[in-house]
């Protein structure tokens, strides 16, 4: 099949939805710094997640909750340079849009005006939609995020599969087009039964993107640290690593770290 990244110098949400329409599954990684960014974008990904995961993989926190608005700031900001083909989509953190659409709106156009990011991405549905309409009504593109939304833990008390009962998948159906309705560009399906990811994708227009959520989706997003194998200790069922490189990294700094001992680096040629 002819895929459209073939020929498309710059990803947007309408490029998405075309990929939708002609069944091209999207892919979707994050990424936190410049180099890594530009790793990505030069592979032709299709989107850069610049997530609140971050609170993660770069700051070392058991949960999402304590990044705030200026760390990503930095981060996304530091993203965008890097990137000149994919969709950079920012996770707006904890704290800057539940409950207070006035906040929401002005977290998201910081993020906007200060990053060069092309979309936001919220987590909830209808206890979020004034946000989101307030956001939209900006002209700032919006992302969903329905299923497990990781930033209202302490309220589910765990990270194991949402909507396996009927009343939360009938509610997670009716927020999906909730959200369609109100707007957004697409939307994340997070650690929900694939069945129920492929009721949705197929429900609604929008792009659906899945994380733990079957291959029915209309594409698939992951942690970069993840996928490549360098956070060893974070092993879900729906993760599939794509290489060794956190043991590839330490064995690399311990060679270093011989070469060192040794007086083996640097060598002549490697001095003035």
């Amino acid at each position: 099949m002819a895929y459209l990244q073939t020929d498309v110098t710059k990803v947007t949400t309408h490029v998405l939805q075309r990929m939708k329409l002609q069944g091209e599954k999207i892919a979707m990684l994050t990424a936190y710094d410049y180099s890594m960014a530009k790793l990505l974008d030069n592979t032709k990904i299709d989107v850069i997640l610049v997530g609140d995961s971050a609170a993660n993989v770069m700051e070392g926190y058991d949960t999402t909750l304590p990044i705030t608005l200026d760390e990503m700031i930095v981060y996304a900001a530091s993203v965008k340079r890097a990137v000149k083909r994919s969709l950079v989509v920012v996770d707006m953190p904890f704290g800057t849009y539940q409950g207070n659409s006035k906040l929401a709106l002005a977290s998201a156009i910081r993020i906007m005006k200060e990053t060069g990011a092309d979309a936001i991405k919220l987590e909830g549905g209808e206890e979020v939609l004034e946000s989101i309409c307030r956001i939209l009504t900006a002209g700032i593109p919006v992302m969903g995020h329905l299923g497990l939304t990781p930033q209202s833990i302490n309220k589910f008390g765990t990270y194991a599969v949402r909507a396996t009962q009927d009343d939360e998948a009938k509610q997670l159906i009716h927020n999906a087009h909730v959200l369609e309705e109100a707007g957004c560009f697409a939307l994340v399906l997070e650690k929900i039964p694939a069945k129920l990811a492929a009721q949705v994708t197929n429900e609604i227009k929008i792009p659906t993107i899945g994380i733990g959520a079957g291959n029915g989706t209309d594409g698939q997003v992951l942690v970069l640290q993840d996928m490549l194998g360098i956070t060893q200790q974070f092993k879900p069922r729906y993760l599939r690593t794509y290489g060794t490189f956190g043991e590839d990294i330490s064995n690399a700094i311990r060679q270093y770290i011989g070469d060192v001992k040794s007086c083996n680096f640097p060598n002549e040629k490697e001095q003035y």
